[in-house]
C-alpha cells in the first residue's frame, strides 16, 4: 500500500524523536529520509539544522534526485541529502537513516585505519535483513569524511560497490549510515547496529579492566 507524503513525514518524525530519546541524534545532528516515489525519484528528508527531538512534519522536505526542493519550504534540505540519494540509487533502498551516537562515532574513529569494523558471533546480527544465523560476519566499512558532498558521495558509491553485502557504513568521526527496503526495516537496522557497537565497546572496556 502506497503511503502519502504526510504519512511518511510522520513516520520520520516518530523515528527521529525515538532516536533522539536514545541519545543517537543529539543537537541538530543526523538526517533521515524515505522514498516517496521511485520514478521520478522523490525523497522525503529532514531539513538542515533542525532539532530531531522536536522535529515537526513540516520540517520534512521533498527533494528530487538532484536534491532540489519539490515542495515549498523556508527550510533547506540537509547538506547530506546527496548521500541519501546515492544510497537509494546504489542499494534500491526505501529509507536511509543517519545517526550520531557516541558509540558509532567512537568506532568510526578508532577503527578508521583498518577500513572498517568486523562484527560477528552475536545473535542480534539476525536482525539485519537476510541474516539467518549468529555465525554471520558483518563488515561495517568506514569512509573518510569530507565537506565536499559530491566527492563523499562518490567515495560512498565505491564503498558500496566493493562491499555489496554491507548493511551500513560509518563515516570517520561522523557516524552511522544504514538503510532498508522501508522505514521500519531501516529503523531496525539502526537499532541493531547501535546495540552491537555499544555492546562491543562496553565489552572491550570490561576486558581491559580485568587484564
Amino acid at each position: 500500500m502506497t503511503q502519502t507524503i504526510e504519512e511518511i513525514a510522520e513516520g520520520l518524525v516518530s523515528a527521529a524523536r525515538g532516536f533522539y530519546g536514545r541519545g543517537w541524534l543529539m543537537g541538530t545532528s543526523g538526517n533521515l529520509s524515505a522514498v516517496v516515489e521511485k520514478e521520478p525519484l522523490r525523497l522525503a528528508i529532514t531539513a538542515s539544522g533542525v532539532d530531531k527531538g522536536e522535529l515537526r512534519a513540516e520540517q520534512v522536505l521533498l527533494v528530487d534526485e538532484n536534491v532540489q526542493l519539490v515542495n515549498e519550504s523556508t527550510n533547506k534540505p540537509s547538506d547530506e541529502s546527496l548521500l541519501h540519494v546515492r544510497i537509494v540509487k546504489e542499494r534500491g533502498a526505501g529509507a536511509v537513516l543517519h545517526t550520531h551516537s557516541v558509540w558509532n562515532t567512537i568506532f568510526s574513529d578508532l577503527h578508521a585505519d583498518e577500513g572498517g569494523v568486523r562484527i560477528d558471533g552475536y545473535e542480534m546480527l539476525k536482525g539485519l535483513a537476510g541474516v539467518r544465523t549468529h555465525e554471520h560476519s558483518e563488515w561495517l566499512p568506514i569512509v573518510n569524511n569530507s565537506q565536499d558532498m559530491p566527492s563523499l558521495a562518490d567515495a560512498i558509491s565505491r564503498t558500496l560497490t566493493e562491499h555489496k553485502s554491507a548493511h551500513g557504513f560509518l563515516i570517520k568521526g561522523h557516524g552511522l549510515y544504514t538503510w532498508g527496503d522501508n522505514l521500519a526495516q531501516a529503523k531496525r537496522h539502526v537499532e541493531i547496529f547501535e546495540f552491537l557497537l555499544e555492546t562491543m565497546g562496553r565489552t572491550a572496556i570490561l576486558k581491559s579492566r580485568k587484564a
